[in-house]
């Protein structure tokens, strides 16, 4: 067989791929983590009776938005790392920004705070839960953005990782925030940070063996 023939037999059945294939991948994956911690956390902990009052303060918005800001930047973040060569930019200034602001604003709370005042700021009423609440609502989305991964090319296996993991954390923490009844800056700053950092380091751990080629 010469050359020609097998380029245009291998090429015989191929077909263009549609624009913005991989966004709609993960989109759907994304919807799908969403959805899927919406649910766990309905049937699991149920939402915050005081929802609709606690709606019209300025902190349960600041909650939203962290968690949505975040998710937006590992989003970005996330599709970068599934194109092969492809670096990062300023995506991870963005992923970093949000977490910057929110520690920000806990130290001037704290500052502000009396010293006997501190302590329960931090603590909260559920800082023993609220980690491994988020991690736990965070799995299903943490696969299927793994999955979604997958279907890609990446080559920074452990960062792609991380990054899906992060998004099923943020994910994971939007859908908390209908139960979650704090309202302290500090207390997000260290609980809520550190529900979404235990599914980034799980999907770190993951990425080099559920994403090799």
């Amino acid at each position: 067989m010469k050359t020609d023939e097998l380029i245009g037999l291998l090429a015989a059945g191929a077909h263009p791929v549609a624009p913005h294939r991989l966004e709609q991948r993960f989109a759907g994956a994304a919807l799908l983590g969403l959805l899927c911690a919406g649910l766990l956390m309905l049937l699991g902990y149920g939402v915050r009776p005081d929802l609709a009052q606690a709606m019209q303060l300025p902190m349960w918005w600041l909650k939203v938005g962290f968690a949505g800001a975040l998710a937006g930047a590992a989003a970005l973040a996330l599709l970068r790392l599934a194109r092969p060569g492809m670096r990062l930019g300023h995506a991870l200034l963005w992923v970093l920004l949000p977490p910057l602001v929110l520690w920000v604003l806990a130290l001037a709370a704290l500052q502000g705070a009396a010293p006997a005042e501190r302590a329960a700021m931090v603590l909260g009423s559920t800082w023993r839960s609220c980690p491994f609440n988020i991690a736990w609502l965070s799995l299903p989305g943490l696969a299927a953005l793994l999955w979604a991964m997958r279907q890609a090319a990446p080559t920074r296996l452990r960062l792609a990782g991380a990054g899906a993991g992060l998004l099923a954390g943020a994910l994971a923490t939007l859908a908390y925030t209908l139960h979650c009844p704090e309202m302290q800056a500090p207390f997000l700053a260290v609980w809520y940070v550190l529900g979404m950092a235990l599914p980034t380091a799980l999907g770190a751990v993951l990425g080099p063996r559920v994403l090799r080629w």
